[in-house]
């Protein structure tokens, strides 16, 4: 018989938390405090943690840095509450609620990205089809 790998568990656990935090339900909580193990939290974090950072990845320069110095600072509190399984529930809370902030900030800046493409589309078919300037600037004789 194979023991269960700790690290698949914990990833799946993270994303059965996010799931549940996204519900605003109650559930994420009972989730964690189901958790007596400080191993178990531990690896709910890391699973956290590994979504986290490959979600920034794709967020504009700036959110990214941002996100990125929330991390560190996320890791600070894990650190600071290593041994104390109610310090580690409250980062897991954060970090689930980062990851959620990750999500709407890539939400945003792929609307605004859509709005862009959208009207850079109309102006070059306007431009195409001859019913605008083609420059903006401004000629003399």
């Amino acid at each position: 018989m194979t023991t269960p790998d700790p690290a698949a568990a914990g990833r799946r656990r993270a994303d059965q938390f996010l799931t549940l935090l996204a519900a605003e339900d109650g559930a994420a909580g009972d989730l964690l405090d189901a958790l007596d193990e400080v191993r178990d939290l531990v690896f709910l974090g890391a699973g956290l943690t590994a979504v986290a950072r490959a979600e920034a990845r794709f967020l504009p320069p700036a959110q990214r840095a941002q996100a990125n110095t929330r991390q560190l600072r996320l890791g600070v509190l894990r650190d600071a509450n290593r041994t104390n399984p109610e310090g580690l529930r409250t980062w897991l809370r954060r970090a689930g609620e980062e990851i959620l902030l990750i999500r709407s900030q890539q939400a945003i800046a792929d609307r605004v990205w859509a709005e862009d493409q959208a009207r850079t589309d109309t102006r070059a078919a306007a431009e195409a089809s001859g019913t605008t300037a083609a420059s903006s600037t401004a000629t003399s004789t």
